[in-house]
């Protein structure tokens, strides 16, 4: 899962009691929407066209969690993990084209993105219950069918084939990210102001607040959610974060995450948090994870590479790694 500072969440609240500067509204609602918690806050010159705007967002979301969803039996995704081994599926062109990029993402990561992770047999638990890490063996066997280089695109026919039995493709690492981004495209072409889109931390923005203001957001802390390193200004831009200070175990006094390497089978470790900026949640999504797994040398080596892209790491020792572009106040 992905997590932002609840920080931000009361500064929305904040937001939308009367402001002087404008004649506009803040007009924020929190809702369950693919799974998990998401947060739509709009500008609006009253609050009925507020939840108006709100309503078409979460339209849009339902619509592309139909499309997406691997846990929908009609979803196009579902059609797809059924046929593995069996046939090609024949899918719309936007699904077509989030696995097309989907798998770009994978090559410039090395295979650290794959949505064929789904593919995975869990053998890690993290409910607490686990005293000792699987055998070498059974972590192999558990990421045999993995591999995005298995996917095979038919672009002149549109389909997408999963040619062994058991392969299985998912969309959690990358799709609330692109369910925000086009969340945020149907609002801004209904001319609406400003907003922010936090699926569960993979966060969109466009415009600004009410006063004219920069939206603010807060890199959360590991070892306090409650509290953060510091506060970037965002203008039209987008912010994932991947945490491991929920979801971890601990073996033999090392601690793991529950992000899993696709490549390796093993939970990585080095790493307590990770923060990607880019334009679209989409990519800051999938990027939040690969960084993770390619640990912070790498990972901040790939991020640097990447225009429009940067990075904050909290390390294993809770220190913070930034990319060469970020500047941020350590105050609030």
């Amino acid at each position: 899962m992905k997590y932002l500072t609840a920080l931000f969440c009361s500064l929305c609240c904040l937001l939308a009691h009367g402001q002087t500067a404008s004649a506009d509204i803040t007009v924020h609602k929190v809702l369950k929407l693919m799974g998990t918690r998401f947060e739509i806050t709009v500008v609006a010159p009253n609050e009925e066209i507020g939840y108006i705007n709100i309503d078409e967002a979460v339209s849009e979301i339902q619509r592309i969690e139909k499309i997406i969803s691997s846990w929908d039996e009609e979803s196009e995704t579902a059609l797809i993990n059924r046929n593995a081994g069996i046939k090609p599926v024949k899918v719309s062109p936007e699904l077509f084209n989030l696995i097309e990029r989907s798998i770009r993402i994978s090559e410039i990561t090395d295979g650290a993105f794959d949505i064929s992770f789904a593919s995975i047999d869990h053998i890690w638990k993290f409910d607490g219950s686990m005293k000792m890490a699987p055998d070498d063996s059974d972590i192999k066997k558990s990421i045999a069918k993995i591999g995005y280089k298995k996917i095979e695109l038919d672009p002149e026919n549109s389909t997408v084939f999963l040619p062994e039995r058991g392969m299985k493709i998912g969309f959690g690492a990358i799709g609330k990210g692109y369910a925000a981004d086009r969340a945020k495209e149907l609002l801004v072409s209904k001319e609406v102001k400003g907003g922010i889109i936090n699926a569960s931390g993979d966060l969109t923005t466009w415009g600004t607040k009410v006063t004219g203001e920069k939206w603010l957001v807060g890199i959360t802390n590991p070892l306090n959610k409650k509290k953060a390193f510091g506060w970037l200004p965002i203008v039209e831009s987008s912010v994932a974060t991947s945490g491991n200070y929920e979801k971890y175990i601990e073996l033999d006094g090392k601690r793991y995450s529950h992000i899993i390497d696709p490549r390796t089978g093993y939970p990585t470790t080095g790493i307590n948090s990770v923060t990607i900026f880019a334009k679209q949640a989409e990519l800051c999504d999938a990027l939040a994870t690969s960084v993770f797994i390619l640990g912070k040398d790498v990972g901040l080596h790939l991020i640097n590479q990447i225009d429009g892209v940067e990075a904050i790491i909290v390390d294993s020792e809770n220190k913070i790694q930034k990319s060469t572009g970020i500047m941020f106040n350590t105050k609030k």
